[in-house]
């Protein structure tokens, strides 16, 4: 069955890994995911990620980081999906948890954190939620 939302899809099963205490989750590749989970593991999120060469797209393989046989997130949310956009100025970009958590914004600079985002200038769509 075709996925229609690849980023929820991403958050997904990342989400379900941790849950279930998976060590590794192998999800297709694309120049989203990468930049998401290259955001994740510069904020401690995860512990790792390699791009992995299978078939015709590829494949990320990220490494879940736990913190006392928890996972390292308490929740990922996706905020805009494909039936409807958030975009948001510079701003009015949210605070998540009153800045103990973050959100990760597609910005003309690129996929950037919140507070990247607030130090550039610059808004964009709100991808998601992390915290």
């Amino acid at each position: 069955m075709a996925v229609t939302d690849q980023i929820a899809d991403f958050l997904t099963r990342i989400r379900n890994g941790g849950n279930a205490g998976h060590r590794y989750v192998n999800i297709p590749r694309s120049n989203m995911k990468v930049a998401l989970s290259k955001i994740l593991l510069e904020q401690g999120f995860i512990s790792g990620y390699q791009e992995v060469e299978s078939g015709v797209q590829g494949e990320i393989k990220v490494e879940l980081r736990y913190f006392k046989k928890k996972p390292a997130f308490n929740q990922i949310t996706r905020v805009s999906k494909p039936g409807r956009r958030i975009y948001v100025p510079s701003d009015q970009i949210p605070r998540v948890k009153n800045g103990l958590g973050m959100a990760i914004i597609s910005t003309s600079r690129g996929v950037l954190t919140d507070k990247e985002a607030r130090k550039h200038n610059v808004g964009g769509e709100v991808i998601c939620t992390v915290w």
